[in-house]
């Protein structure tokens, strides 16, 4: 069963991950803008442009590519971890995004961030591969 539910998984998250580059590049830059922490040293606009191009290359690399795949599991994962103080300073701040208006939605939003991050490694048998051979395995695992 995981053999055909895991790539639809992985096409399911690489989709979503198209779907939200695309909006930090278009209708919903101001919004993804709020989960840029004040404190961060970069401008938000260039953050969120940034952020949406990496996210759309992420997705498109979930989709198409066969080799490397664990990789590109521990990459997304990375990324999800990297982003996270953003969903953090979002609770923290109180700042209303993408109807996130209230603390307790603010919070419920910080719980999807290890499901994110478990999606990536299993949809891609990122894991898998770690803990059968490690980061050999992970780097050079087709």
């Amino acid at each position: 069963m995981a053999s055909t539910v895991r790539p639809v998984a992985r096409w399911v998250l690489g989709g979503g991950l198209v779907v939200a580059g695309i909006g930090h590049l278009t209708s919903q830059r101001q919004e993804f803008q709020a989960q840029v922490p004040d404190w961060f040293p970069v401008d938000a606009d260039l953050v969120v442009l940034l952020s949406g191009v990496v996210e759309v290359v992420l997705g498109l690399a979930l989709i198409l590519v066969s080799r490397r795949r664990a990789m590109v599991g521990w990459i997304v994962a990375g990324f999800f971890v990297v982003i996270f103080p953003g969903n953090i300073a979002q609770w923290l701040e109180g700042t209303d995004a993408f109807g996130l208006d209230t603390d307790a939605k603010r919070f419920g939003r910080l719980l999807l961030q290890p499901a994110l991050i478990a999606w990536a490694l299993w949809s891609t048998a990122a894991w898998r591969t770690w803990r059968r051979g490690g980061v050999d395995a992970v780097l050079f695992h087709t």
